[in-house]
């Protein structure tokens, strides 16, 4: 903790314990949270909510990966992942699967239609 007189530590663990509210990461009743999960906001801020939990609903207007949250709010993944559980078990967040490589067009087809459409 911080002593009298001197600033807080804003990276200490202290405050992933107060952002985390004391919980462990627990086996979610959705699918789980991956490093690559898509989040979706499904609601907006309330008062008195965690600032770091309403900074996720704001910044989730469009799909972001754990890994970006993680990165936008300087969170390590393991505190984001708690957060975002809560936000789940809440409804307040979607979590998505990635799209899997193998769904996304061939780069080379593309490729070839753009030279094609190029050649008109």
């Amino acid at each position: 903790m911080s002593e009298p007189g001197k600033p807080w530590d804003e990276g200490g663990p202290e405050r992933l314990y107060t952002v985390s509210r004391g919980r462990a990461p627990q086996e979610p009743r959705h699918r789980p949270v991956e490093l690559v999960s898509l989040i979706v906001a499904r609601a907006e801020p309330e008062p008195g909510m965690a600032p770091e939990a309403a900074a996720v609903l704001r910044m989730c207007q469009f799909p972001l990966s754990v890994a970006e949250i993680s990165a936008y709010l300087v969170l390590p993944v393991s505190t984001v992942t708690v957060l975002l559980t809560g936000l789940l078990r809440d409804d307040r967040v979607e979590a998505r699967a990635p799209v899997p490589a193998a769904v996304l067009p061939d780069p080379e087809l593309l490729q070839a239609v753009m030279h094609g459409l190029q050649n008109l």
